[in-house]
């Protein structure tokens, strides 16, 4: 049976929307994209790098899927990021039976999100990691399918914009502090597990 684990940078009031790019998600009128940029460093690279070695398959929303890798295979530098990704298993939650990945290694997973990831958790081991997905991990949670959360969170206060969790996305869930660390850029990085 597989591990759920949501990999989300999320500014200090929640905000998930947006934080790689100033056109990533203007969903709603959102206007502060990119508020992640430049708080990367070694220790953020680090962590993410021995996430991304621990994890068995990705697992997506469709939007997400295409916007994430759109983005980082049309980077003009080569990153191990990008190999990373294109070599990983991944797996794509969607609606549309007919929908199209273009990438490498990807399974479409068609229908309803919470009964579609039930199913891929019981029939694959290891840690299967969600990157952002903001919608799908929302309802995951509902569902009680996540079982560890990796939080970046970001030092900056946005007021607006799609947050991790809202009302109505699940009763109380109590949480497990596994790891925390604070990057020199002041992100702290935490590991929760869900009891």
């Amino acid at each position: 049976m597989g591990t759920i684990s949501a990999f989300e940078s999320v500014s200090l009031d929640g905000v998930m929307q947006g934080p790689g790019r100033a056109d990533e998600d203007t969903r709603d009128g959102f206007r502060h994209g990119g508020w992640g940029v430049g708080y990367a460093d070694e220790v953020t690279g680090r962590l993410a790098g021995s996430g991304m070695a621990r994890t068995t398959a990705l697992l997506f929303g469709h939007r997400s899927y295409d916007d994430l890798l759109r983005h980082w295979t049309s980077v003009a530098e080569p990153n191990p990021f990008t190999d990373s990704l294109l070599k990983q298993r991944k797996y794509v939650v969607t609606r549309d039976e007919g929908a199209e990945l273009a990438y490498p290694n990807s399974t479409r997973l068609a229908g309803e999100a919470v009964e579609t990831v039930a199913r891929l958790k019981a029939e694959v081991d290891g840690v299967i990691t969600v990157i952002g997905s903001g919608a799908l991990v929302r309802s995951l949670h509902a569902a009680g399918l996540v079982d560890e959360y990796v939080l970046l969170v970001h030092p900056v206060v946005l007021g607006t914009g799609t947050r991790l969790f809202g009302a109505g996305d699940g009763g109380r869930t109590d949480l497990v502090l596994e790891e925390s660390v604070t990057s020199t850029t002041g992100v702290v990085v935490t590991r929760y597990q869900v009891k």
